[in-house]
């Protein structure tokens, strides 16, 4: 299989990009607020250095979204892999191990020492592509799986 470039996007792509974010999350049954929404919030959120937002593929076949953060423990930031969406009609062709790695180098360039993402216990496949990258649910030296809690303030 041939490499698939990975870009940062464009303004011009916020349109796809919100499409693609929305698909993923219906394809999930998560909830969404829709394209519209995510289009308008997107550029604020890059302008100011919280978020980056790689695509492969063109037209866009995949998506990674990167949150940055500060972190006390390290003179960079903690960056999150929010998301890592391919199109289902395109999964198995390595746009997402390009997007995977992308997303590793960006979060070096820009300092980092942790890349961090969550997946959901049951998603065996996701579990599986991301331990087959490097990714650990344990810390060094430990036996028992870290865990990530949430709460809804709504």
């Amino acid at each position: 299989m041939r490499d698939h470039p990975v870009r940062e996007m464009t303004s011009a792509e916020t349109a796809t990009v919100a499409e693609m974010l929305d698909a993923f999350n219906r394809e999930f049954d998560t909830p969404t607020p829709g394209p519209a929404v995510l289009a308008r919030r997107l550029p604020g959120l890059l302008a100011d250095g919280r978020l980056a937002v790689l695509l492969t593929g063109e037209p866009a076949a995949g998506v990674a979204v990167l949150s940055l953060r500060p972190h006390v423990w390290s003179d960079g930031p903690v960056v999150l892999l929010d998301e890592l969406y391919v199109r289902p009609e395109l999964r198995g062709r390595r746009y997402g191990h390009a997007l995977l790695e992308a997303a590793c180098r960006l979060a070096r360039d820009r300092g980092a020492e942790t890349i961090e993402i969550n997946v959901d216990g049951e998603d065996r496949d996701a579990r599986r592509f991301y331990e087959a990258h490097g990714f650990t649910h344990t810390e060094p030296g430990a036996d028992e799986p870290m865990y990530f809690y949430y709460r809804d303030l709504a």
